[in-house]
């Protein structure tokens, strides 16, 4: 472990000092620009390849990207994969020559343990509003009466199991699909998070602006880009 590298247990710490300072509350400014972001990982390598594209909003129309290769200076742990994944993508965001008004993550948002999910994390340290937009449920569960939403374009709420205070959406967005995970990050309400999500689906599964990124990043990763 590097001597600057904080250990797991003090990014555990970190974690629930900065969701004290998260702002779960509207816009404060029209959308014009909406970008995705994402990152490719070895699970057990070292290199993380990180990948931030801008579009306009509403039309979803590709305006700016950049990448970065980053060596990953954390452990593998679930519930602090920012710590490994955030470098990458601070250093995309300074590439980039349009600052997006929203970043869409491909990650949870406050739908966390510790209601700091990489969403939350990256809004937090670049001061912008962001979004969770997870393939998968991490932490959150179902209201009373509320279960999985059953057809294209129904969602339903998830709430904190121990204090049944909301953290996000399972979001249907796709038939024949598994709901996606949507939770507000930072800057953005619960309810805004929703519907920009619903705004960006373009026919597939995951929202325009984080399959997009998925797709730039593994370009990335295998040569077919460069930075």
């Amino acid at each position: 472990m590097k001597e600057n590298q904080i250990s797991p247990a003090e990014a555990i710490a970190l974690q629930k000092k900065m969701r004290e300072d998260l702002r779960i509350e509207p816009l404060d400014r029209p959308i014009k620009t909406i970008a995705g972001a994402d990152v490719s990982l070895e699970r057990f390598g070292a290199d993380l390849y990180a990948g931030i594209i801008v579009l306009s909003y509403p039309d979803l129309r590709p305006i700016d990207h950049a990448v970065a290769k980053v060596r990953a200076d954390f452990p593998y742990i679930p519930g602090l994969l920012s710590f490994r994944e955030i470098p990458g993508l601070l250093e995309c965001l300074a590439k980039l020559r349009t600052r997006p008004d929203l970043i869409v993550v491909d990650g949870q948002g406050i739908a966390h343990p510790r209601r700091l999910g990489i969403a939350a994390h990256l809004g937090l340290v670049a001061d912008i509003p962001t979004i969770g937009s997870a393939k998968s449920r991490l932490f959150g569960a179902f209201p009373e009466g509320a279960s999985l939403p059953e057809k294209a374009g129904d969602a339903a709420p998830l709430v904190d199991p121990r204090t049944g205070e909301p953290v996000g959406h399972a979001f249907k967005s796709k038939a024949r699909s598994n709901p996606i995970i949507v939770s507000p990050g930072h800057r953005v309400s619960l309810e805004q998070s929703l519907d920009l999500a619903r705004n960006c689906i373009r026919g597939y599964r995951l929202p325009e602006p984080t399959r997009l990124a998925h797709l730039l990043v593994n370009a990335f990763r295998k040569g077919e880009i460069s930075e």
